[in-house]
């Protein structure tokens, strides 16, 4: 017999009956949710794991903005993992500074829970199918790193220097992970990767 795995949601969210509403709702649509009411709390509930992050702006002690600067600057979150931001704050300044900080939706308040539960599915769905494509490109630790420094505009010589190997051994790597990439150049093989999620550029 097979065990399906419910989703596990992590939702940060400091209003107590909008807390409590999410929880009962997605956990009607067959999600595993855990929700905190802090942006810290938020944080420390990261080592669970979650399949999928939902978290509010204007929290009590830390914004949801410097709690996904956090994620992203200190690699907090599994690559791929989805992050969404569900707020009151409509403004298109703050839509902008999320996808800058890269976050993958913005949905706002008041919440269309049909809406925003055909988001997280999409989401997670995504995830799925690049976990799958994964699966069919296997790069070294090492190929990985060189073509991180790629995606960052590092050359062949920058990147020696970074990872303290001579450059030749960076352009052994590159053609071996362009090769298992089926492409032709470093960039493309850079930006396959970071599409499949193997790399965070």
């Amino acid at each position: 017999m097979t065990i399906v795995t419910k989703p596990h949601l992590l939702c940060i969210e400091d209003d107590a009956d909008t807390c409590e509403l999410l929880v009962e709702v997605l956990t009607g649509d067959g999600f595993n949710v855990s929700a905190v009411q802090s942006g810290l709390a938020g944080l420390s509930a990261l080592e669970s794991k979650p399949d999928l992050v939902l978290c509010d702006i204007d929290l009590p002690d830390v914004s949801g903005f410097e709690v996904l600067e956090r994620i992203r600057a200190g690699s907090l979150l599994s690559l791929g993992v989805p992050f969404i931001f569900l707020t009151a704050f409509s403004q298109r300044t703050h839509q902008i500074h999320a996808r800058q900080l890269g976050c993958d939706d913005y949905v706002t308040k008041p919440i269309d829970f049909e809406l925003l539960t055909a988001i997280i599915r999409h989401r997670l769905s995504a995830v799925a199918e690049r976990k799958a494509d994964n699966t069919e490109l296997k790069l070294t630790d090492r190929e990985l790193e060189a073509l991180t420094w790629v995606a960052r505009g590092k050359s062949s010589a920058d990147i020696a220097v970074i990872l303290g190997i001579s450059e030749r051994t960076v352009n052994f790597h590159m053609d071996n992970a362009m090769r298992k990439a089926g492409v032709s150049t470093r960039v493309q093989a850079a930006v396959k990767c970071a599409m499949l999620g193997l790399i965070a550029p």
